[in-house]
C-alpha cells in the first residue's frame, strides 16, 4: 500500500480555512470555493494597496485645494508657487498643516504669493 497525503493534506486545507474565516456561506465551508474566495481576496488586497495611496494623495488635494482657494490662490499656482519658492513640503503635511495650524499655512501661503511675484 502506498503512502498517501493524510495530515498533511489535511494541515494544508486547514491553513486555507483559517485565512477564509468569517467568509460567508461556501466562501468559508467549502475547500474549492475557499482556494478560489482566497485567490481574489489577494487579488483585490494587492489592487488596493496601490488604490489606498491614490485616494489619499486626492484627500490631500482637495483639502489643500479647499485651503487655498480660501487665501485666493487656485492650488495650481500654489504648487508652481511652492517650487518656485523652493519649499519641499509634501501634500500630506501640507493638508496636516492647513486643517491643524491656519497660522503656519498662512505663512507658507504668504511665501508662495510672494515667489509667485517674484517669477512673473
Amino acid at each position: 500500500m502506498r503512502a498517501r497525503k493524510g495530515a498533511a493534506r489535511n494541515q494544508a486545507k486547514n491553513r486555507l480555512f483559517k485565512r477564509a474565516k468569517g467568509y460567508v456561506g461556501g466562501r468559508h465551508r467549502l475547500y474549492r470555493t475557499v482556494k478560489e474566495s482566497l485567490v481574489r481576496a489577494g487579488v483585490f488586497a494587492y489592487r488596493d494597496r496601490r488604490v489606498r495611496k491614490r485616494d489619499f494623495r486626492r484627500l490631500w488635494i482637495i483639502r489643500l485645494s479647499a485651503a487655498c482657494r480660501e487665501r485666493g490662490l487656485r492650488y495650481s499656482q500654489f504648487i508652481a508657487g511652492l517650487k518656485a519658492a523652493q519649499i519641499e513640503l509634501d501634500r500630506k503635511s501640507l493638508s496636516e498643516i492647513a486643517i491643524a495650524d491656519p497660522a503656519a499655512f498662512d505663512a507658507v501661503v504668504g511665501e508662495v504669493k510672494a515667489a509667485l511675484q517674484l517669477t512673473a
